[in-house]
């Protein structure tokens, strides 16, 4: 049973009965391919990540969310905080549809995508009203709170009434941010077969004046930019736009590096390139945290997959919390936090492990679903076309995930077609060789999940897979040839829940 209770009632009826729902569906839960220390719901859906923000000292991540079963349906904000971006308290759910704006049209209902601000020490979420069929399909609003838990929607909603155009692909996912005196708004938008990132200004989040777009696809970038992120990094000049393009398959994430002009309301592009390479990664979003860091977090799922967590009560995980920078160059590089290193348990290591041509080799120690792995190769002392390690290994050698890198093509793969349930595939990136001629690795393992980085943050790649839990060998090779695995170094990680 979802949103039984009369509109009459108000929103925090509706939120009452959806943290109802939680609770009781968290009790039913399959534990088998439940996370160990990525943020994932209590019970139910979750898709995007929404509302990032670092506030009054904490780390708050709100959500796509329905509490009420594994699937999508009308969506809710579900919300978690925690000070250390490792350890998740779940907190109350933050939005509900309650609203003529956000309510109605059965499934294709709610509380989609957005972000939130500090407005004077006000927690504010700005978010877009979804309602299939109804003219407009989607606005945008607001939602306040004092406490940073109980969240109210403003009697003005909604705030922007409708899209600029009247035929248009998507009009939502709002991501605000103050420069100076002013709001700046961007949303995603789709108009004639082009993605764009529209923008709009306010000085008090509640009239705003349309800009026009800030940037949109050349032609191949899809034809509706979702969940955009607009944010400085490096000088004040240079700015990162994140995206998440529709309909040009396989690519699922882009980032766009250039310069912003705030007078303009302009972007110009200098370079552009994936964000992660693995297939389940959409829809991230940034904060800026009090350490001044730029911190982004993605869905760690993707529409159309195959999902096997569904039957179990739940669906979705984000990624790790990874630190953005621009290089020289102006390209963007993502590392994993340095809070992450909290996890780290049992230690092993090892260096200067010979491998031969077509031999797997295993290290003492080094097996399980809860793992990180850094793992350091010396390509100046190899003959070998490629080297790699295969995770989740069975006994019998059936089942694996493998990672390759081919010296050759200077291409690194993540192969998941022997990986268990869930969908197969092979993920590659282009990795060219090191100066110094060693190739760094570095593999979180988390029972349903990979997430890989290499190329000294150039390389993500993150995936979810689904093996038998007994599967949990390690085994390290090269083809071609032999070559030497120079260091390596395994952690197991703890729980966080």
């Amino acid at each position: 049973m979802k949103n039984t209770v009369s509109k009459q009632d108000g929103h925090q009826a509706f939120i009452a009965q959806a943290e109802k729902a939680w609770r009781e569906n968290s009790k039913k839960l399959d534990e088998t391919y439940r996370l160990h220390y990525h943020m994932m719901p209590p019970a139910g859906w979750m898709n995007d990540p929404n509302g990032m923000i670092y506030f009054d000292g904490h780390y708050h991540l709100f959500y796509q969310h329905d509490p009420y079963q594994a699937k999508q349906g009308p969506m809710h904000w579900g919300h978690a905080r925690s000070k250390d971006l490792v350890h998740w308290e779940h907190l109350p759910v933050a939005l509900a549809p309650s609203g003529e704006y956000d309510m109605g049209g059965n499934a294709g209902q709610g509380c989609w995508s957005g972000s939130a601000v500090d407005n004077n020490g006000v927690l504010t979420l700005i978010y877009t009203g979804h309602v299939d069929g109804k003219t407009p399909e989607e606005v945008q609003c607001l939602a306040a709170s004092t406490d940073g838990v109980t969240f109210h929607k403003h009697t003005a909603n909604p705030v922007i009434g409708d899209s600029p155009d009247a035929e248009r692909f998507g009009f939502r996912d709002p991501k605000v941010w103050k420069h100076g005196e002013k709001w700046y708004m961007i949303v995603g938008y789709g108009k004639d077969g082009i993605g764009k990132g529209i923008i709009y200004t306010s000085s008090d989040l509640l009239s705003w004046d349309y800009q026009g777009a800030a940037a949109e696809s050349d032609g191949t970038m899809g034809d509706m930019w979702e969940c955009p992120d607009l944010f400085p990094l490096g000088t004040d000049h240079q700015h990162v736009l994140l995206i998440s393009p529709m309909n040009i398959a396989p690519v699922k994430n882009l980032y766009l590096a250039g310069n912003f002009d705030y007078d303009s309301c302009r972007f110009e592009q200098k370079h552009a390139a994936q964000i992660d390479y693995g297939f389940d990664f959409y829809a991230p979003q940034t904060l800026l945290d009090d350490k001044g860091r730029r911190i982004m977090i993605a869905w760690m799922n993707i529409w159309g997959a195959t999902m096997p967590e569904q039957a179990h009560g739940w669906l979705g995980g984000m990624t790790l919390p990874r630190e953005l920078t621009l290089a020289e160059d102006g390209t963007l590089r993502s590392h994993p936090v340095p809070e992450l290193a909290a996890l780290r348990g049992l230690h092993t290591a090892a260096a200067d492990v010979a491998l031969t041509d077509n031999e797997f080799v295993t290290i003492d120690g080094v097996r399980g679903d809860s793992l990180e792995l850094d793992i350091v190769y010396d390509l100046a002392v190899t003959d070998a076309s490629e080297v790699g390690v295969r995770v989740r290994c069975s006994e019998d050698g059936s089942g694996y995930t493998e990672i390759r890198y081919s010296i050759t093509e200077q291409k690194i793969y993540m192969d998941r077609n022997l990986g268990g349930e869930g969908d197969g595939g092979v993920s590659e990136a282009p990795l060219p060789v090191q100066a110094d001629g060693r190739l760094r690795i570095r593999l979180f393992l988390d029972r349903s999940s990979i997430e890989l980085f290499a190329g000294e943050g150039r390389i993500a790649i993150t995936n979810r897979v689904y093996p038998n839990p007994k599967d949990t060998g390690i085994s390290f090779f090269a083809r071609g040839g032999t070559a030497k695995l120079d260091t390596l170094d395994a952690w197991e990680l703890s729980s966080v829940w």
